[in-house]
């Protein structure tokens, strides 16, 4: 009988093993994001900033900044067709459709360039100065806002491409978000550890949210819980505010040197991107949020776009010794 004996235990170790493998499998899908694709982006060296989309084309732009280049990346062939080259430290994107241009902000000249989307010929310069950084794009207003210098950020006219309005600040603005509603801006400022409020009918700053934490560089808003999410590199660390009047509401313990944060509304959780070479993902419950899964990625990789109409979250990695300069894209689940 030593023989079936024998046959009993192994057919249990195979059965065992099965369930184990099972196991894994259930818990790899259940992972909230999925690395679907790794695109190389060539000899870039450096640290990589901002992105933005062009959704009708399937192009994603990538602000290469140690390499003062852009990067012209299609997403349907999953490669590089073009490079933006002879800038100066760009860091902001901004892609405006209805004129088939992008603008690009840089660090190194204060310069806004915006470029033909068709042929990426240069169309217009504009100069900010000095430190020419975050753009947003209100296709409503026909407007796109940078953030520059020492605490300002201007406001282009889409149509006459021309500076029409400057919003004073207290310090140099890193992330800010334009409200849905049209009336308001909400700007990191790191140096006075602030939120400011910009009240966009008046053109100036209404309010101002005193901070805990320093080193509020990343911010997104969720606003089907009326939420400004704000990021923290000293502690690291996510808070979260009531949109009407700043109330803290929520905090939470995060990956070290955030520089990115999105809210997915059809899931509702936040997605962290760290430059500690992780993606942190955090789910509203009740009130607070829970981290559900700490994603590794690769050291220096802290900037990210998220983006709800293709269900993507696209993360830019700098060039290391083990890695090639790409970009990462990942599906989120379910």
């Amino acid at each position: 009988m030593k023989w079936f004996s024998a046959i009993a235990v192994l057919i249990a170790v195979l059965w065992s093993s099965a369930g184990l493998a099972e196991d894994m499998k259930q818990s790899l899908g259940a992972l909230p994001l999925t690395l679907e694709a790794k695109i190389p982006l060539g000899a870039v060296s450096g640290r990589i900033d901002h992105m933005a989309l062009d959704m009708q084309r399937q192009r994603l732009f990538v602000a290469e900044l140690g390499n003062d280049s852009v990067g012209v990346v299609s997403l349907s062939e999953r490669k590089v067709i073009h490079s933006i080259d002879g800038l100066k430290e760009p860091q902001g994107l901004g892609y405006v459709p209805s004129t088939d241009t992008l603008y690009i902000a840089n660090a190194g000249d204060g310069s806004v360039r915006l470029y033909d989307g068709t042929n990426y010929t240069l169309r217009e310069q504009l100069d900010l100065k000095e430190d020419a950084d975050n753009i947003r794009v209100d296709p409503n207003a026909n407007q796109v806002f940078v953030g520059y210098g020492g605490g300002a950020i201007a406001v282009i006219d889409v149509g006459t491409r021309r500076r029409v309005l400057d919003i004073a600040l207290k310090g140099h603005p890193e992330s800010f978000q334009l409200a849905r509603d049209g009336q308001r801006i909400f700007v990191n400022v790191p140096t006075s550890r602030e939120v400011a409020v910009v009240d966009r009918g008046a053109g100036k700053q209404a309010g101002q949210w005193d901070l805990r934490y320093h080193g509020n560089f990343p911010m997104t808003l969720d606003e089907q819980n009326q939420r400004v999410l704000v990021g923290f590199r000293s502690p690291p660390r996510l808070a979260a505010y009531s949109m009407q009047d700043g109330a803290p509401l929520a905090s939470i313990e995060i990956c070290g040197d955030t520089d990115d944060i999105f809210f997915d509304a059809r899931r509702s959780r936040v997605y962290v991107s760290c430059g500690e070479g992780l993606i942190d993902v955090l789910e509203l419950r009740d009130h607070g949020y829970e981290r559900v899964a700490r994603i590794p990625t690769s050291p220096g990789s802290r900037t990210a776009l998220f983006n709800s109409e293709q269900d993507r979250l696209f993360l830019a990695v700098r060039e290391t010794p083990v890695e090639p300069a790409g970009i990462w894209i990942f599906r989120p689940n379910p």
